[in-house]
């Protein structure tokens, strides 16, 4: 059943040059808004065809989307923890040859905020996994809601989308919000020798459309 939506509407959006540490540079537009019903700072970045003010194929084509949560420790510092640094960069890269948005959403560590995410990478190094750690917090495993996303779609004039994610929950919250989405793209696998256990948790605990043969795990039905 639809979940019905308060209206966001666009507050500024101007042009926002992007570069990443390696190099790779991409026109982008930055969207910020009204109305988000949590409050928060959340922003969009148009890109590829969708960068430009007014995108000649905003009505006739299906934009690519990424919602990506906030990783501080890994969007801004590298870190090798997780998998969200390079997803971000993925992202941008992909957004921009086919046209879409980056939905950049202020819910750190699933929701549960920056030190709260330290608190459970203590928890972690002593043998819990990433959700075992937000419920010995006292936590949900995820507590991100994209209601928020969804309200910046609309705002944005699109109601149909292609997702690029792993993530199965995006995908099922977002068709509850009134996004129809016509197709779901993976991300890659990024895997480092400190994320392991966080990518194998991920697809086992997560069910994260993540490739276990990738990251060195058992396929579903061999154990």
């Amino acid at each position: 059943m639809m979940v019905p939506l308060p209206p966001a509407a666009i507050r500024t959006q101007v042009p926002l040059p992007l570069r990443f540490p390696d190099g790779f540079v991409a026109p982008s537009r930055v969207i910020t808004f009204h109305g988000l019903v949590d409050g928060r700072e959340h922003l969009a970045l148009g890109l590829g065809a969708w960068a430009a003010p007014q995108p000649r194929l905003r009505v006739a084509a299906v934009p690519l989307v990424r919602p990506h949560s906030e990783c501080l420790t890994g969007d801004v510092f590298g870190s090798q923890r997780c998998d969200c640094g390079a997803q971000l960069r993925e992202a941008v890269e992909r957004l921009t040859a086919v046209g879409g948005y980056l939905l950049y959403l202020r819910q750190e560590g699933r929701g549960i905020g920056l030190y709260a995410k330290v608190d459970a990478y203590e928890l972690q190094d002593a043998g819990l996994d990433t959700y075992e750690a937000n419920l010995a917090l006292g936590r949900a495993e995820d507590e991100r809601d994209y209601t928020v996303a969804a309200q910046m779609l609309h705002a944005l004039g699109v109601q149909h989308i292609r997702l690029l994610s792993n993530n199965p929950d995006k995908a099922a919250q977002l068709e509850r919000l009134g996004i129809s989405i016509v197709g779901q793209d993976p991300t890659a696998v990024h895997l480092s020798t400190d994320n392991v256990r966080y990518l194998a948790a991920k697809a086992g605990r997560g069910a994260h459309t993540i490739d276990a043969a990738a990251i060195g795990q058992p396929s579903p039905g061999n154990g």
